[in-house]
């Protein structure tokens, strides 16, 4: 097969027309070049320019109360209550005014480049880039001539409008930052402590290990080997969420995990910390708080899915991988008379993220 397509590859490379044989050569592409310039209604009509030139600063200045309304309903709708309507309106309520900033923003920005800039087709020839001053002068040139086509020098009312917007719509988010900061307060002289905060949960000596989120107290003989529960303090369940639910289920979840006795590696101050093979670790991630909660059954390793931090549970919850600073801290457990898991204490080190070390 290969010896026929070489003769047939030949045939063609050596073939001639004939004397008098006439042979039709097709025509090279035809450039049809740019179509023709179509003037926008607003070219046309002086009207017509004024109306999209306030649509423009219309849509800026909805863009500006979009942002101002989301500061508002931050403070209008606290979630410090611990209302879930109140939760509810919160979310709603800045998430409409976030989104009608952001949207109000790309409206306009898109209306006045096809409605108000120029609408001429141009040519830009590509050259090497060099830095002496006749560059920067020609990059200075491009700057003016592009201020003159967009008319942001020249229309003020759009220039003020937008300038006004951009600069609203970064308020939302920085307004969202005091909640992660609440300050102190005589009713809570730790709030602006984040060490102490995070070195206090709601475990303590005898406090009853509890299904998330039933609060159903957990017995040691109903864990299975390679199983893995996720807990919270049994008290933690008869709150409300007025009285700081969320806030101590952040601090105080805990995964609880079941091996062979022989397969933990435990340190001699910690030997006491876990019951036959049964080990608590708390499940916020030590590197930004996110909740470490996948647990491979053969490796024994926890895998955080925010950064994909790992930690060993055999070793003391160590980190084996990723941008986790330290281990996982390890809530010492035992059981009662019933046979119920309970705590023996609090953490003995502050759980969550290690960004208060940095000071």
């Amino acid at each position: 097969m290969a010896h026929e397509e070489d003769a047939l590859e030949h045939e063609r490379a050596s073939w001639k027309p004939s004397p008098g044989l006439a042979v039709a050569v097709p025509d090279p592409v035809h450039n049809p070049g740019l179509p023709p310039h179509r003037e926008r209604i607003t070219d046309k009509d002086p009207a017509a320019m004024q109306r999209a030139v306030r649509t423009v600063y219309t849509l800026f200045y909805l863009s500006l109360a979009g942002s101002i309304w989301a500061v508002a309903a931050y403070m209008l709708f606290p979630i410090e209550s611990g209302q879930i309507v109140d939760i509810r309106h919160n979310n709603l309520f800045i998430g409409l005014g976030i989104a009608l900033a952001l949207l109000a923003i790309g409206i306009g920005a898109i209306h006045w480049s096809k409605a108000v800039m120029s609408d001429k087709e141009h040519i830009e020839p590509r050259h090497a880039t060099r830095g002496r001053d006749v560059t920067r002068e020609g990059a200075v040139a491009v700057f003016r001539e592009a201020n003159e086509e967009s008319g942001f020098g020249r229309r003020t009312a759009i220039r003020g409008s937008l300038i006004a917007a951009l600069v609203a719509s970064v308020l939302p988010g920085i307004t969202l930052f005091r909640g992660l900061a609440p300050e102190s307060s005589p009713e809570n002289p730790i709030a602006g402590d984040p060490v102490a905060l995070l070195s206090h949960t709601m475990w303590k000596k005898g406090e009853r290990l509890a299904h998330d989120p039933t609060g159903e107290p957990i017995r040691a003989a109903d864990l299975t080997l390679g199983s893995a529960v996720h807990v919270i303090p049994q008290s933690l369940a008869e709150l409300s969420h007025s009285d700081g639910y969320l806030e101590e289920k952040a601090k105080a979840i805990v995964l609880l995990m079941r091996m062979l006795p022989e397969q933990i590696v435990e340190a001699e101050d910690r030997k006491s910390w876990s019951y036959n093979g049964i080990v608590a670790y708390s499940k916020v991630c030590t590197h930004v708080g996110c909740p470490v909660a996948l647990y491979e059954q053969q490796t024994h390793h926890l895998l955080c899915p925010c950064h994909q931090s790992q930690f060993d549970v055999t070793h003391g919850a160590a980190v084996i991988f990723g941008p986790a600073a330290r281990p996982l801290p390890q809530l010492p457990i035992t059981v009662d008379s019933e046979g119920y898991l309970v705590a023996q204490s609090d953490f003995t080190e502050p759980v969550g993220p290690s960004f208060w070390e940095r000071h």
